[in-house]
């Protein structure tokens, strides 16, 4: 495939270099000139581990060459990455003006061009930047309209510092945010000796997935180096605790606890949290992030109340009150906090949940009944189909206990879905997720 990659830095001279490599023929484009003589010369502009070979190599085969004008670059190509910077501003936001600039380039070749082009982002943005910064700043400039007169994709990149070749042909996934079917083709073709992971998303969605993983990486670090201050502090080696905890991947490194919804709770969860933070203010030690993190929960519960409060009615029926399914334990169950919240205020309450019996409690459990929801046994109901019934709003808050009873919600009810019971509805109408 004919191939210009617009913007010769890190991302760019990476992709430009494997692309070249992979036979397909690659154009370089950057005004800056310390950035494509190299490139002419079959070096690299950027220091990076065996990058200048295939560098060198793209040069001397003819497939990558490397040019400011990116006028000729568009018509002698099918699909163009568009790999220019976003910088942090003074407030944190990002300044979006080298990719504005770069689409309307291209924007201006695009009308004079015969051919179905591709324009494929690559550039790190937050998401809804690639439709209300990119696709204006193209369609304006060419007359033309994206998706129908030319492709329109976001590819994002999980290339790293240092490794970044190894990391281009062993990816942990590959994901396409695509509007045209043309555009997808072309990238599944120059993805196709890749055999890892690929994911067809939304544009908005896969810009979203890039800033997810970032911020995930940059939370495991966070985290790591927090723990470890704590742990050395106490005489313990952070570095053999964190070996361990990551060779459970069962829990540890999984998917385990990373589908959002509510809050957590239980009994070990907030209070080991909480000791951990006592025994860091102990050591005169910081931990802001174990202490966010305590605050974050609350912050999804609040939601959850502002949630049902707002939408006016007092009649509230809630499914599941234990802190996770498949258990009878109320301790520290986010849901209790919840329904001790609204029935404080004024709520008229009514819940199902098959696995909490009065008689059956007892120990702590009992006691955290007794002290934090003693009116509990009124609010009580055997029946899920009562509950759904004489409620105007249903709290869902257990997908076991739900059971395929969503059917029997009538159309006016209100639905406040704090576990997601259907992976097929989004926030719409009278259902409502609390984060998707």
């Amino acid at each position: 495939m004919k191939i210009s990659i617009f913007g010769a830095g890190y991302v760019g001279a990476v992709s430009a270099a494997c692309l070249a490599k992979e036979g397909h023929t690659v154009i370089a484009v950057d005004p800056d000139p310390n950035k494509i003589e190299p490139l002419l010369a079959g070096k690299s502009p950027i220091i990076e581990p065996g990058l200048e070979d295939f560098i060198k190599d793209g040069v001397s085969s003819g497939r990558l060459t490397a040019t400011s004008d990116a006028r000729s670059a568009i018509l002698n190509s099918d699909l163009s990455l568009i790999c220019v910077g976003t910088p942090s501003r003074h407030d944190g936001s990002l300044n979006t003006e080298y990719l504005k600039r770069v689409a309307e380039d291209i924007g201006a070749v695009l009308k004079t061009k015969d051919s179905y082009h591709s324009v494929v982002v690559r550039s790190t943005c937050l998401p809804g930047t690639t439709e209300t910064v990119v696709v204006p700043a193209l369609e304006q400039a060419s007359g033309m309209v994206a998706g129908e007169d030319f492709g329109i994709a976001y590819l994002p990149e999980f290339l790293r510092e240092s490794t970044a070749i190894k990391d281009y042909y062993d990816p942990g996934v590959i994901v396409f945010g695509t509007q045209d079917k043309l555009t997808l083709d072309r990238l599944q073709e120059i993805h196709e000796k890749l055999q890892r992971p690929k994911y067809v998303v939304d544009i908005k969605t896969a810009e979203g997935i890039k800033y997810t993983n970032n911020a995930w990486h940059a939370l495991k670090i966070s985290f790591s180096n927090e723990i470890g201050n704590i742990l050395s502090k106490a005489g313990i080696d952070s570095h053999v605790a964190l070996e361990i905890l990551c060779g459970d991947d069962r829990l540890n490194i999984s998917k385990a606890y990373l589908t959002p919804g509510f809050a957590f709770g239980g009994s070990c969860l907030p209070k080991d949290l909480r000791a951990l933070i006592s025994m860091s203010r102990r050591q005169g030690t910081p931990a802001p992030l174990l202490e966010a993190t305590l605050s974050a929960n609350e912050v999804q519960i609040n939601r959850a109340y502002s949630m049902v409060a707002e939408h006016g009615s007092r009649k509230v029926g809630f499914v599941g009150l234990s802190f996770k399914p498949d258990t009878d334990d109320l301790r520290e169950s986010p849901l209790v906090e919840l329904a001790e919240r609204l029935y404080g205020r004024g709520f008229q309450l009514k819940i199902f949940d098959p696995n909490i019996r009065l008689a059956r409690l007892t120990g702590a459990n009992a006691s955290f009944v007794k002290s934090r929801l003693p009116h509990l046994a009124d609010l009580l109901n055997e029946d899920i189909n009562t509950v759904i019934e004489e409620s105007d709003i249903l709290v869902v808050g257990n997908r076991a206990e739900m059971n395929g009873s969503l059917q029997n919600v009538k159309p006016d009810t209100c639905i406040i879905d704090l576990v997601r019971v259907d992976k097929s509805l989004r926030s719409e109408g009278n259902y409502h997720g609390i984060c998707w």
